[in-house]
Parts: structure tokens; sequence; C-alpha cells
């Protein structure tokens, strides 16, 4: 199937307050093309210098979002444009977002990525870390972020059962943190193999690549 017939056979599917992030990484311009014709317009990179790249390339009306772990020497390069990180684990990236954000005169939403997995490979605050940041002084000083929610990724097994307990746990937490008032909005978990878990589980933000674009990768 092309790129335009997986884009709307999983969106004939989502419910609508769902938002669907086309993750890009490693796909050509050309394709990401076929998916913005059919009428999408948000796509994610995990790649800084990628990123850059096809934003520099493709039609200025797209909106970028940053999924993959981001070191703070890299956010500079994609402050001005970027429309949502997803992947923020600690304090001193918050302040180094806040920092290029006032540069270029901007206020950039942040998602938290909450380490849910038993993997070590995944990055993430816990749940504890989380509730400190945002209680923290430092936090509440930067004014050119903006937390909209949290973001997770949940183990990479076939035990779908702890796939669903690790998406309830953090759908828990972003509760717990709304009735304290933080105002949180986005709950971005699930990508290709369990997305439709996590929108049972509340998820209304998914990240998609492979069911879209397909599993090649290509040089850039």
């Amino acid at each position: 199937m092309s790129v335009k017939n997986n884009l709307l056979e999983i969106k004939r599917d989502l419910p609508e307050n769902v938002t669907l992030v086309a993750v890009s990484k490693t796909h050509p311009a050309s394709a990401i093309m076929e998916a913005y014709e059919a009428g999408h317009k948000i796509f994610g990179e995990n790649k800084v210098q990628e990123l850059v790249e096809k934003y520099e390339e493709l039609p200025k009306d797209i909106e970028w979002h940053l999924i993959g772990h981001l070191q703070t020497n890299k956010v500079k390069f994609i402050a001005p444009f970027v429309s949502l990180i997803h992947s923020v684990d600690s304090l001193k990236l918050l302040q180094e977002i806040n920092k290029q954000a006032l540069k270029n005169n901007r206020v950039i939403n942040c998602l938290l990525q909450i380490y849910i997995a038993n993997e070590e490979t995944k990055f993430g605050l816990s749940f504890a870390e989380a509730e400190q940041l945002i209680a923290s002084e430092e936090f509440k000083q930067l004014k050119n972020i903006h937390i909209t929610g949290l973001m997770g990724m949940a183990t990479n097994t076939e035990d779908l059962k702890q796939i669903r307990n690790e998406f309830h746990s953090l759908k828990n937490f972003f509760e717990k943190l709304n009735t304290k008032g933080s105002g949180l909005s986005t709950l971005s978990m699930g990508m290709s193999s369990d997305y439709k878990i996590a929108i049972e589980e509340g998820s209304n933000m998914i990240r998609v690549g492979s069911t879209i674009f397909g599993n090649r990768t290509y040089a850039n």
C-alpha cells in the first residue's frame, strides 16, 4: 500500500481526540510529501540534523515534533521552528530549551518524558523526579517553555498485559498531576506496534512510523 493509503487507513479508525504524529525519521522528503499531499501536516523526527534538513527543504506549514533523545548542545538548531519536543528528561535540558526559546522570541511546547518501560536503553524521568521538577523553583522561573503533557514508551515486548500496565501507570500519573493543577493536555503514548492499546489506556497522541512509511530506511 502507498503512504497515502496507509495514512488514511490509520486515520479512519482514530478517535477524534487523538493526534497522529507521522514518524518520518530515515525516510526521504518525497515520502513526507506524499503524506503531506494527502492532508497530513504533523511529522516526528528523532535526530536534530535530519529534522533541520527536512524543515529547510519542505513546506513551512508542517508541524515538526522532535521525538528522539535531545542533547542540550543541539537545542539551538531546532529552537526557531520546532512545534513540540517530546523527549524532555531533565531540568538542565528544559533550561537550555528556555534559553534558546527566549533568543528566538518563542515559547516552546514540551512534553516530559517519563520512564515506564522495563528497559535500560530508554530515557525518562521517574514519577518522583517529574513531580520534583515541576514543583521546583528553578522550573517555575522558566517562562519560555510550556509543559503541555507527558510522553512515555512501553517495553518492547510481546507481553501485551505488560504494555497495557505501563501505559495505564502513565495515564494514572497524568491524571494525578492534573488534580494538582498542572493543566496538562497531551498524553503521548503508543507507536506502530502498540498504539491501539495506548489509545485504550488514554493516549491522545500517537507516534506512528513504519505502519505509514514502511520498514525500509533511506540514506539521506
